[in-house]
């Protein structure tokens, strides 16, 4: 029970900062760019790498080591934002900017990959 308790404790942890950072750095960023997802975007790709990152250098034997509780599903988890992105997704596609939509859909796939494989080869070097 104890184990339990400790593992909620490390996402709950982890998990307010990294929404906290998502909100600041969304609505830094939203009147710069011309449409919020953008800036969802990016926040997605950066949490790709980190998370790429992270478990390249967690040396742990398992899923539920305590850097990926805290980093992992706790930070990273609420920093990035999947279901804000699918949302914003929908709504563009519903304000009839189709290409603009699959640009975004496709470079989220591909700079989500890429971020991923470069935080693994930075923690490789």
């Amino acid at each position: 029970m104890a184990g339990r308790v400790n593992e909620a404790l490390l996402v709950a942890v982890g998990a307010v900062p990294g929404s906290w950072l998502r909100l600041r750095l969304v609505n830094h960023f939203e009147p710069l760019l011309p449409h919020r997802h953008w800036a969802t975007l990016a926040v997605n790709v950066s949490a790709s790498f980190a998370l790429g990152l992270v478990v390249a250098l967690d040396r742990s034997s398992g899923t539920a080591s305590p850097l990926l509780l805290l980093i992992g599903t706790g930070f990273l988890g609420s920093f990035s934002t999947f279901s804000t992105f699918m949302l914003e997704a929908v709504q563009a596609w519903q304000a009839g900017r189709r290409r603009e939509t699959l640009a975004l859909l496709a470079a989220s796939v591909l700079l989500g990959v890429l971020a991923v494989l470069l935080g693994q080869a930075v923690a490789r070097a």
